[in-house]
């Protein structure tokens, strides 16, 4: 039973802080909310230092966070300039995830769940800028407002199954990098079949 459930606090660790790559503040948002509720017996027991994301005043500040980014996100050129301010953010926000959640139920090096949570977070948000402006081109930006809110709905349902289905999250999320790669892949190919002409 131990090793389903280390398994199920590293695929929790994983979902959480690949989703901060798309948007830090939602899965920051889930984490707190799950910490703070019900009041008496929360659903998510948090080590120090992180219990602090179970308080009111820090629920209150991510939500305000996630409101201006999911409507600062949604406008065309602003988004680009939001990206460019997340890029910091979101591999943090990715790092304290994974640490967070890594440390509830196994005893994995704060150091290492941090650098985890960093590069994980960080390479989403990677991919999401690469992706992101081929959006843009081939749109004329018009699309990015529709790209942007199903990032934050995969967010939001990797966060919330990293939480309720931690091992599940995590096979979910193989098959969509996968998938990712493959239209990268495939982009990449018929860019360099048309460059060839």
């Amino acid at each position: 039973m131990d090793v389903v459930l280390a398994l199920g606090g590293i695929g929790s660790a994983f979902g959480l802080s690949t989703s901060a790559g798309l948007n830090a503040y939602i899965p920051l948002l889930v984490v707190a909310l799950a910490a703070h509720f019900p009041v008496n017996e929360p659903l998510l027991k948090l080590s120090e230092p992180y219990d602090l994301l179970g308080s009111t005043w820090v629920i209150l500040v991510l939500l305000i966070l996630l409101t201006i980014e999911m409507l600062v996100d949604k406008v065309p050129a602003v988004d680009s300039l939001n990206d460019i301010i997340q890029t910091f953010i979101r591999p943090a926000a990715g790092a304290v995830l994974f640490a967070a959640n890594a440390h509830v139920i196994t005893d994995i090096s704060p150091v290492l769940a941090l650098l985890a949570g960093l590069l994980l977070a960080g390479g989403v948000h990677t991919v999401k800028g690469v992706v992101r402006p081929a959006v843009t081109a081939s749109t004329a930006g018009t699309g990015n407002w529709l790209v942007s809110l199903v990032e934050d709905i995969i967010a939001f349902f990797v966060s919330v199954f990293s939480l309720l289905l931690p091992i599940l999250a995590a096979l979910g999320l193989m098959v969509l990098f996968t998938l990712l790669f493959i239209f990268w892949r495939r982009r990449r190919q018929r860019q360099t079949m048309a460059f060839g002409k």
